[in-house]
């Protein structure tokens, strides 16, 4: 069982951990992990372990049996021993990146309002599919709506509730594809703006930007039909 440390606090670049377990692919489990496994559209954090005595490149990270997160080695080589106390490093800038994406992501599904089907986070850009029958007209306006939103430099909080309160209030789930993982007992919600100034809530369990005015500028990349009830809208962050 892993601690997601990036729950608590997506800032971190480094930490420490302990080995808990080896993978028989290779892969090595943490008790607690600042590095995101690859789900739902965000690829997992590359980065560094050191320890007394060696250290090894982590290529990516993914999700193991249960709750565990299991980084995976650059290549092949010694892996630290059970129970070794490590440092974790992160590749920041790319992490940092993606947590922008990933906010802005999130603003784009409330400047258009419909059903979500699909998405995908990547460095510099990102993509959402949207249940509907006929792309948006004016390009222009929808980026501006979004950079006014990124603009308005709203907090980005995180809360938790019940699976019984998601049962509750199923309009919380936009993504029509990828429901919220059960099992835990908690759900965690993103919340962007506070009461009234609320711009966007909805389950989340990704890394994102504490406040959207970090986001930047965005552009609005194409706009793709795929079948007849799903449009893709790309975003890229203007400095990339």
């Amino acid at each position: 069982m892993t601690r997601a440390l990036y729950h608590d606090d997506a800032y971190l670049r480094e930490a420490q951990g302990q080995v808990v377990a080896h993978t028989f692919e290779g892969g090595i489990v943490l008790d607690a992990s600042i590095f995101y496994p690859t789900s739902g559209g965000q690829p997992g954090d590359a980065g560094r372990l050191v320890w007394d005595g060696g250290a090894i490149d982590i290529a990516t990270t993914v999700k193991g049996q249960g709750t565990d997160i299991v980084l995976v080695p650059a290549e092949p080589s010694a892996l630290p021993p059970l129970g070794t106390r490590v440092r974790q490093i992160l590749v920041w800038d790319r992490r940092h990146r993606m947590m922008r994406v990933h906010t802005a992501l999130h603003l784009l599904s409330a400047v258009i309002p419909r059903p979500v089907t699909g998405g995908q986070i990547a460095v510099d850009k990102g993509r959402l599919d949207f249940d509907m029958d006929q792309a948006p007209q004016d390009k222009a306006a929808l980026e501006t709506a979004l950079n006014d939103l990124i603009a308005r430099d709203l907090p980005v909080l995180t809360e938790w509730i019940t699976e019984a309160v998601l049962d509750a209030q199923p309009g919380l789930v936009k993504t029509l594809t990828v429901k919220p993982p059960r099992g835990q007992g908690q759900i965690r919600l993103i919340r962007i703006g506070e009461g009234d100034a609320t711009a966007d809530l909805q389950p989340c369990g990704g890394t994102h930007v504490g406040w959207t005015s970090e986001v930047g500028r965005i552009h609005i990349g194409r706009i793709e039909k795929k079948g007849r009830q799903n449009r893709r809208v790309y975003l890229h962050l203007d400095d990339a």
